[in-house]
């Protein structure tokens, strides 16, 4: 049975069951899908989000749990929302941006610092106007967009201290058009692929390097396959829950109301974790025999800045930095 029949089949059941009645088996399920492995910290947000949703819908809505993309791509599962399938996804606004360009700009270069700036912008009145416009326009519903990743890094076999000498690196980096652009600024060759091929990628040598934050990275089993880490810190990854406009819209008021707050308090079981492991990542990767590589920002800065200009995203930056300023 597919997802969209068991949708159809729901919206069915849930006709006959109050919200307020125990429920025996649940009346929705919504199968969440990452890339991430169980083991990121990133995960232990998604175990608080499945669990406290089974609480307060009083058993009424299950959530599915789906690491290390089990149900496919993360563009793949945007379209199975959009069709009306009972799917999550947690997502980056680069990919998002294909429906409503302002989310392109959550990852574009050195938009924010850390977790607590980047958290102003997503629970903004501004934000949320983003969030109706990509639910009219492609039929995805945003549940909360404060899952942080962490900065990005570069992860190399060789020293990289400024942009030029990237020059001629065949870069892995996801294939939206903000971080492509970003890449390409710093010096680097572009290179999109699923995160699930770049271990392989990096070993037989198809690409020379990743960005990537640390808890993907130490969870990919980066350090087998580069040998340094520098610390560019260029895109701060801010992520979101995503699921079907037509599956939400289907469910009964206190239901979506439910979903988002308990979304937004996951969200920041979620990044509040990432941020406390980080020390500890960066030590593994130490104790693994990776050299970590403190570099002078003012340079990477400098070469992504016209990243900005070239998408269109210049006047947004410097409203979205008055946000995160305040």
């Amino acid at each position: 049975m597919n997802f969209i029949s068991l949708s159809s089949l729901a919206a069915v059941a849930v006709s006959t069951i109050a919200f307020s009645s125990p429920a025996l088996s649940a009346d929705y399920t919504l199968s969440i899908n990452t890339a991430l492995t169980a083991s990121d910290p990133l995960y232990k947000g998604l175990e608080a989000f499945r669990d406290n949703v089974a609480t307060a819908s009083k058993g009424a809505v299950e959530v599915k749990l789906f690491p290390n993309s089990q149900l496919g791509a993360d563009e793949d599962v945007l379209e199975q929302a959009r069709a009306g399938a009972p799917v999550a996804v947690i997502v980056d606004g680069g990919r998002l941006a294909a429906f409503v360009n302002e989310f392109g700009v959550l990852g574009a270069p050195y938009l924010a610092s850390g977790y607590d700036g980047i958290r102003k912008v997503v629970v903004s009145a501004k934000f949320e106007e983003w969030v109706k416009k990509l639910h009219d326009a492609s039929g995805h519903q945003v549940l909360s967009f404060n899952w942080w990743q962490g900065e990005r890094h570069l992860w190399t076999n060789k020293e990289v201290n400024v942009p030029a000498d990237l020059s001629g690196n065949r870069m892995r980096t996801p294939g939206a058009p903000v971080w492509v652009e970003t890449v390409s600024a710093m010096g680097a060759v572009p290179t999109p692929m699923p995160f699930a091929e770049v271990y392989s990628a990096l070993e037989q040598r198809v690409i020379d390097s990743v960005e990537a934050q640390l808890p993907a990275g130490l969870g990919a089993n980066l350090p087998e396959v580069t040998k340094v880490l520098t610390k560019t810190g260029h895109i701060n990854l801010i992520t979101g829950l995503v699921t079907s406009g037509p599956w939400f819209d289907s469910l009964p008021a206190e239901l979506q109301t439910m979903l988002r707050d308990e979304a937004l308090k996951a969200g920041d079981i979620a990044s509040y974790g990432t941020q406390d492991s980080l020390t500890k990542i960066e030590a593994d990767l130490v104790a693994a025999g990776m050299t970590v590589n403190n570099v002078d920002l003012a340079p990477f800065q400098e070469a992504t800045a016209g990243v900005y200009d070239k998408l269109g995203y210049s006047a947004l930056r410097d409203e979205l930095q008055a946000i995160t300023s305040k």
